[in-house]
């Protein structure tokens, strides 16, 4: 495997300063073409002296024209990565007008530290259970060492689309989309800060290689794929019925209970065992019916 590329700073020079080291050239230049021309007018001969005034004068002008290429300019949240015949020679991070070597100028590239959000497509793979699921993710990133951004991948940016998917198709078969069982604590659906946490910590392994940095992740979409969604539906359905149920059910026998100790402390009426057994199953069924119950009045004895 190969070695990582690090980042560091390149040298550079202010831009205004050269930009005025690159006048003041082609100037000179120029100035020595022209005392050139006229001398040869004047002596109304063209001698060797007058060639090589002419092309020490070309080639100061051109040397001048060559020191504008390196100048450049770098935003806020921005930096340049210069390389010099296939080297590289460093990065620019501060923003504002520098100048470099002219020959950077075909290799430069530029890179953006700001923030950037992918949302991945929508993947349909089946979670821990087998069953199929749809699932999407927003990853928020950002490039924090543009060496390995721009030389240890191919694209940074095709890296960072391709790890996501990779990923987020990785979480969801890692945990089922919903927590039927109580030794299953973690569920796509139900932890939603639990899972996206994890997708954070596997994605930041995955793209620090390209020095990217991830900011956060957050699930997008997620549901069940359309073939059994139906199915389900009415299963998550019947399993709300029944623990709705048993909260009925809790309360019900709570207050029975409360009743019948109520009852035998104010020593309202005394109850045998068989009484007692059938006004509990009057309450029970009072107290958990859908429907109003409706009164019988017993005018007689409580015996009859």
């Amino acid at each position: 495997m190969s070695s990582r590329t690090e980042e560091r700073s390149a040298r550079v020079l202010p831009g205004v300063t050269m930009l005025v080291v690159s006048i003041a050239t082609d100037l000179a230049g120029l100035a020595l073409i022209v005392w050139t021309v006229v001398s040869a007018a004047r002596e109304a001969a063209v001698t060797g002296g007058t060639w090589i005034g002419l092309i020490a004068g070309l080639l100061i002008t051109g040397l001048g024209a060559l020191g504008t290429l390196g100048l450049f300019v770098v935003q806020p949240n921005q930096a340049a990565v210069l390389i010099l015949f296939g080297r590289y020679i460093g990065t620019v991070r501060t923003d504002g007008w520098f100048w470099a070597n002219p020959f950077t100028v075909g290799a430069r590239r530029k890179v953006s530290m700001r923030i950037r959000n992918f949302d991945t497509q929508k993947a349909k793979v089946n979670d821990r259970r087998g069953n199929p699921v749809e699932i999407a993710a927003v990853v928020v990133w950002r490039v924090v060492d543009t060496a390995r951004a721009v030389f240890d991948v191919d694209d940074f940016e095709e890296f960072v689309a391709v790890q996501s998917e990779t990923a987020v198709r990785h979480l969801a078969t890692q945990y089922p989309y919903d927590s039927y069982e109580e030794h299953e604590v973690t569920s796509l659906s139900g932890d939603v800060d639990a899972v996206s946490e994890t997708l954070q910590v596997e994605l930041q392994d995955r793209l620090s290689r390209a020095g990217v940095d991830v900011v956060e992740t957050r699930l997008s979409h997620l549901s069940y794929a359309p073939e059994i969604a139906s199915a389900m539906l009415r299963r998550q359905q019947a399993t709300a019925i029944v623990a709705a149920r048993r909260k009925i059910v809790e309360g019900a026998v709570g207050m029975v209970d409360m009743a019948l100790q109520m009852l035998a402390e104010e020593r309202v009426v005394e109850l045998d065992e068989e009484r007692k057994a059938a006004m509990v199953s009057n309450l029970l069924v009072v107290l958990t019916g859908e429907q109003a119950a409706a009164p019988v009045l017993n005018a007689g004895s409580l015996y009859q």
